[in-house]
């Protein structure tokens, strides 16, 4: 019998632990995420304070919200004044435009409001979410009033127009941009480059050879380092999934030659990454000849000539030099002691930082997940996604 209960959330990762978050809720429809956005920001380790103003309490009950972020709700003033405690970050979702503008010109009209005005003169970083009518969304006032903001050094996070609405992100892209913030400002962050997804060599116009990697992992790891602050740019192949929203910096090339000569001109030029993470499935041998017709079927036989691909990991090895590098070893019926063989070879090789080193049959939800294996030697074994992506993210931060 399970001991959690419907209070508990699941650790998704560990981007806000120990850091106290102010929850700002105005009124607005939008309300009504609170409650998962509570549980989202819990499931990343944050501890929320919650301050609903009364035009929010009109549309959600505080019983629901309190629920969500297990923590007494600041619903009115008090002598104790808990909104003016020290916080690590102040987020507003639902931003109203009255609660933008009296904001900017000062105005302490509530308790949300004086805890805004407390965290700006300490200079915790605040992220607004606006949710409103597209009429009031247009209105020039408010384009103003999001430049005043942004000006000041806050952040906005705007979502979608859709129903006549600027609708509120999904919270699971709110809470992931807000860690973001609060992450970047650590001081050993880098950038970084993930490669990620299956590479294809095309046979005619509609066919080709492919990997069958899903990039589910690349994804996973390029989301946490960006959650993590890190500045994350994505070179991707085919995946089963398309890049989430809040990683926008990123380039698709399924193509193993196209993709290695982006990796190059990355590689050689004046912003070149920190670090390289090399999760991409290239293949080992591609076409040498492709029909621009589609190949019509009927003949007994269709021969193809593949000829062996040049290594990315390789190739980028001589631009990338003082650049921490990870690379990514697959090997299937291999026993543990061959696996971590094979990893040890590539990482010298390549003369890279480290090796996570996978079974095929792991990737069947098989525990260990995966080995860590570093140039000193050491092996780890890495349980789930989340210890991989925590090792990676331990490895690339800045000395």
């Amino acid at each position: 019998m399970s001991n959690t209960n419907d209070v508990d959330v699941e650790l998704a990762s560990n981007s806000l632990e120990g850091k106290k978050i102010l929850v700002g809720i105005s009124g607005g429809i939008a309300v009504v995420d609170s409650v998962r956005l509570l549980r989202e920001l819990r499931r990343h380790g944050a501890e929320p304070i919650v301050i609903m103003t009364q035009t929010s309490q009109e549309i959600i009950s505080p019983l629901a919200i309190e629920w969500a972020s297990q923590t007494p709700i600041i619903t009115d003033w008090d002598y104790n004044m808990a909104q003016l405690g020290e916080v690590d970050g102040v987020l507003v979702c639902p931003a109203t435009r009255y609660t933008i503008a009296s904001h900017i010109h000062g105005i302490m009209d509530s308790p949300l409001q004086m805890a805004l005005s407390a965290s700006r003169g300490r200079g915790v970083p605040i992220m607004f979410v606006p949710s409103m009518h597209g009429s009031l969304s247009s209105d020039p006032i408010t384009d103003d009033l999001c430049t005043e903001l942004i000006d000041a050094g806050h952040h906005m996070l705007w979502g979608a127009s859709e129903e006549g609405r600027r609708k509120q992100p999904d919270v699971g892209n709110i809470v992931a941009e807000f860690s973001h913030i609060l992450n970047s400002q650590l001081e050993d962050r880098a950038s970084v480059l993930v490669t990620l997804g299956a590479t294809r060599s095309g046979i005619d116009s509609v066919r080709w050879v492919q990997n069958t990697s899903s990039g589910k992992t690349g994804w996973l790891v390029s989301d946490y380092l960006y959650r993590m602050g890190h500045k994350v740019k994505v070179v991707h192949g085919e995946t089963k999934s398309p890049p989430p929203p809040f990683l926008k910096d990123n380039i698709y090339l399924s193509n193993p030659e196209e993709m290695l000569e982006s990796l190059l001109t990355i590689a050689k030029s004046q912003n070149a990454p920190d670090s390289w993470i090399h999760c991409a499935a290239v293949l080992d041998y591609v076409t040498t000849e492709v029909s621009n017709e589609k190949v019509k079927s009927g003949n007994d036989n269709w021969s193809i000539n593949l000829v062996p691909s040049k290594k990315h990991i390789e190739e980028l090895r001589t631009f990338c030099k003082g650049a921490k590098r990870i690379g990514f070893k697959l090997e299937s019926n291999f026993d543990d002691a061959q696996l971590l063989a094979s990893a040890s070879e590539m990482l010298y090789k390549y003369q890279l930082d480290g090796v996570v080193a996978n079974h095929l049959e792991s990737l069947k939800e098989i525990t260990p997940r995966a080995f860590w294996v570093d140039k000193k030697g050491g092996v780890t074994p890495l349980l789930d996604n989340l210890a991989l992506a925590m090792i990676i993210e331990n490895q690339i931060r800045r000395t």
